[in-house]
């Protein structure tokens, strides 16, 4: 497939959102009694541009993005890992704050890239699966269900993996995250409508997975001879 200006532009932004929740989830904040990770906002999004590659250009291309999302994720946590074992200058009193941000325990490393592939991969397949069932219709019913299904793999994955033990581990956490989630899936519901008929308008292309095999390993395509 030759990739377009509009597809490298979704691919990017799903990347990006990726590694900005990676970073930004060591903040947490609260909503009345509920608290939260600062990453519940953005990952959300890593789905939506997700969706949007899968009903537009179908699993296959949204696979290769998934992977790539991974591999950059991965060499994001090594540099950072370099960059800590960097003496810091005299002086510099950043280098404990540097680490709490940006170190990642060996626990968490392992749950968040589990759930990540877990929750995209079953996104990405659900989405796919749907649009053959309702023939293309009721984007809407694609894009909410894939995200209930792909999120609470994620979410409950990351969460017990993570914090399963820890004194402030509760249940409840997995459930407010979740639907957290699933709700600004839902709020950004008409902004994925439009940039969806934005690109199978311009793209010409609005792919139906009917014979795809949804592996996730199966990355090599088959060529076919010239004749």
């Amino acid at each position: 497939m030759k990739y377009s200006y509009r597809f490298i532009v979704i691919a990017a932004l799903f990347v990006t959102c990726l590694l900005t929740a990676n970073i930004i989830a060591v903040k947490v904040w609260s909503l009345g009694s509920v608290e939260l990770s600062a990453a519940v906002i953005i990952f959300p999004f890593s789905y939506i541009f997700g969706d949007i590659l899968t009903e537009v250009y179908g699993y296959k291309e949204a696979r290769k993005i998934i992977w790539l999302g991974f591999l950059c994720n991965l060499l994001f946590v090594i540099f950072a890992w370099f960059a800590q074992l960097l003496p810091p200058v005299s002086g510099w009193t950043g280098q404990s704050a540097f680490v709490s941000i940006l170190g990642y325990t060996p626990r968490l490393l392992g749950a968040s890239f589990l759930g990540y592939l877990a929750g995209e991969f079953a996104n990405s397949f659900v989405l796919a699966k749907m649009k053959i069932f309702t023939k293309g219709r009721w984007l809407w019913s694609r894009t909410i269900g894939s995200t209930v299904i792909g999120q609470a793999l994620d979410t409950g994955i990351f969460i017990v993996g993570a914090y399963v033990g820890a004194v402030f581990f509760t249940p409840w956490m997995i459930l407010w995250a979740w639907a957290a989630k699933v709700i600004i899936e839902v709020a950004f519901t008409p902004l994925t409508y439009v940039i969806v008929n934005y690109l199978k308008k311009n793209e010409a292309v609005d792919t139906y997975d009917f014979q795809t095999n949804f592996n996730p390993l199966h990355l090599r395509e088959r060529k076919t001879a010239d004749r």
